[in-house]
């Protein structure tokens, strides 16, 4: 089994040199980079075979740091994500701060604060958010386990974090609430 500490570095490393990482989360195995390189985003949108905006969120290490990536979160938000008792991404209004190649149109950001002590500990250690999408090729079913990954995405990444750390990790993909700025919401994948 792989040290954390270890594991962690290297991938920070390859994040901040413009790299993409196959990785663990706390629903199923992710493809991620540095959510502020618009070129890491572009490598990502290649390797999926998609340009979907909409498929891509960022992981944050606290629900203060979501709010930095995005203007006037709606109290509700909040009150979301300390209530949920499983994986939970928030489509915020008014993002920014990150790759502009990561925002659609109308200008939101899907948002996770994982529950995965390798997930947060990367976030922390980056101090910038991680995009997380499926490890998958778009259109096909997003891997539970690392076993399920698609050897293309595999070859297809700069740095493949050890398998050992996708315990606990719920296999299914998060709930998605979208919020306006009114504080309105609406349940997208439950």
């Amino acid at each position: 089994m792989a040290e954390i500490r270890e594991e962690i570095r290297h991938a920070v490393e390859v994040l901040k040199s413009g790299g993409i990482i196959l990785y663990p989360t706390d629903t199923v195995w992710g493809i991620g980079c540095d959510a502020t390189n618009s070129e890491a985003v572009d490598k990502i949108y290649k390797l999926k075979k998609s340009d979907n905006k909409k498929s891509m969120l960022v992981l944050t290490d606290s629900i203060d740091r979501a709010a930095v990536y995005t203007d006037n979160v709606p109290h509700v938000a909040w009150d979301l994500m300390e209530v949920s008792d499983k994986p939970l991404t928030l489509i915020l209004p008014g993002a920014h701060g990150v790759a502009t190649n990561l925002i659609p149109e109308e200008g939101t950001i899907g948002i996770r604060v994982p529950d995965h002590a390798f997930c947060s500990q990367l976030c922390r250690a980056l101090g910038r958010p991680i995009v997380s999408t499926s490890a998958n090729i778009s259109g096909m079913p997003a891997p539970a386990k690392f076993n399920e990954i698609d050897e293309a995405i595999k070859g297809g990444v700069d740095f493949v974090v050890d398998r050992s750390f996708e315990a606990g990790a719920t296999g299914k993909p998060s709930s998605i609430i979208a919020i306006d700025s009114s504080g309105s919401f609406k349940i997208i994948r439950d």
